[in-house]
């Protein structure tokens, strides 16, 4: 039998859907490695190729973030109307089941792990559920290893991606990863991570945690065991991995070269608002400095719009990204993601003024915020990106140039052609 997995592609007005810098999808690559060599596999990013809708198949799975929500119920009731089986997966599926079975024949709640070949075979036999959810989480040890074979070569700038951990140890308001995958942080054994790696053949590889040093003891032994294998590496940390200079040593003497780090506001009751009163705003250039000093460079995250932010906002963020030279940032507008508490709370409020699933893409505003006007707020956004990456700006934060000027400097550049393209949408 034939299946195809899916990735619907970003929509053109907004910024992620112009980055030509790509990341595979993991979710797609981990679902083929579970899937049984009696199944036909196709894996389809619609950001790279076309989805062959006269092509003969069994099954069709997608893989669907809130953003990209519309597009995969286009794409599934196209198929559907040929009487091509259906299957939505994914943090937007899992969040809004109900409305995602308006579209699929089954929807596939959580990690997929546990699921995934009872999907398959009830596929088989003709005898497809409507939802499918696991009653527990999945065991990280001996995960089958992704397959990367199925990947279009030459499409995106990083290939390597790698987990090695799930969950956060925070519960952020405005993130849905605890939602998702529980109130859990589980790590997968070191050895399986190294074996895995040493399959990828070293060079560069992205680990796609959504906090790499969530428990201190097992990323010292990973950061340990990543030593010999001289692998240049990034992910996502919190910004407490500067606190802890042992552990901030090892990740740079493992091949450390940058981090992407959730800041997330200059305002200590901001921070409270997202629920993030764990990072300290007062510590934040010392904690910049000492990471810095590591030779590890820095992308930052920076959230416009909570209830404390007002028209100042943008100008402060930009100049303290600008003076403590953070190799990169994302800027992004506070955005109530369906299974997230800032959900819960804008919708009571009856704040939330537009529910269409694209613009939930951390670029548009969808919500009314306290101290400025949704257009003041819009407006502001887009003069923060627009200055940031200006090359003024890229110049100050990159020089010297001595940490990952390579992938900073490619990654400044597709965001700067992203934002030129997508700048218009706005108009």
């Amino acid at each position: 039998m034939k299946l195809f997995l899916i990735a619907p592609r970003w929509p053109d007005n907004s910024l992620w859907g112009q980055i030509y810098f790509r990341f595979p999808y993991l979710a797609l690559t981990t679902l083929a490695g579970l899937t049984d060599d009696t199944w036909e596999m196709r894996l389809i990013d619609e950001n790279v190729e076309a989805v062959p809708f006269d092509e003969p198949v069994d099954l069709v799975g997608i893989s669907v973030m809130t953003p990209l929500a519309p597009r995969a119920y286009t794409i599934a009731d196209t198929f559907r109307r040929q009487s091509v089986p259906v299957v939505l997966g994914g943090i937007h599926p899992t969040m809004m089941p109900g409305e995602a079975r308006e579209h699929a024949d089954a929807v596939v709640m959580g990690e997929a792990e546990r699921t995934w070949q009872l999907v398959l075979s009830d596929r088989r036999h003709g005898r497809l559920k409507p939802f499918y959810k696991a009653g527990s989480f999945q065991d990280l040890e001996r995960l089958p290893l992704p397959r990367r074979d199925l990947l279009p070569p030459g499409a995106y700038f990083f290939t390597k991606t790698v987990q090695t951990t799930r969950g956060c140890p925070f519960d952020c308001e405005f993130c849905s990863v605890t939602s998702f995958y529980g109130r859990t942080y589980r790590t997968r054994p070191v050895a399986d991570i190294v074996r895995e790696i040493e399959d990828l053949g070293g060079g560069h590889v992205f680990f796609v945690d959504d906090n790499i040093v969530g428990r201190p003891s097992v990323a010292r032994e990973l950061f340990a065991a990543l030593a010999p294998l001289k692998i240049k590496w990034f992910s996502q940390a919190s910004v407490h991995i500067a606190d802890d200079r042992d552990l901030l040593k090892l990740a740079a003497d493992s091949g450390c070269g940058g981090l992407f780090i959730g800041f997330e506001s200059l305002s200590q009751d901001g921070l409270k608002a997202l629920g993030k009163s764990v990072n300290h705003v007062d510590r934040y250039h010392q904690a910049v400095k000492v990471i810095h000093d590591h030779g590890i460079g820095i992308q930052g995250s920076f959230i416009f719009g909570t209830d404390q932010d007002d028209r100042t906002v943008f100008a402060r963020t930009l100049d303290f990204v600008e003076t403590v030279h953070l190799e990169a940032a994302i800027f992004s507008i506070l955005t109530p993601f369906p299974g997230t508490r800032v959900y819960t709370s804008l919708r009571s409020a009856g704040r939330i003024f537009d529910a269409d699933w694209e613009k939930y893409d951390m670029n548009h505003v969808v919500f009314t915020p306290a101290k400025m006007t949704p257009a003041q707020l819009q407006d502001g956004f887009l003069w923060a990106y627009r200055k940031l990456y200006g090359y003024r700006s890229i110049v100050k934060r990159l020089f010297p140039f001595k940490r990952g000027p390579i992938f900073f400097g490619v990654q400044n550049y597709g965001f700067r052609q992203a934002w030129k393209k997508a700048i218009r949408s706005y108009r």
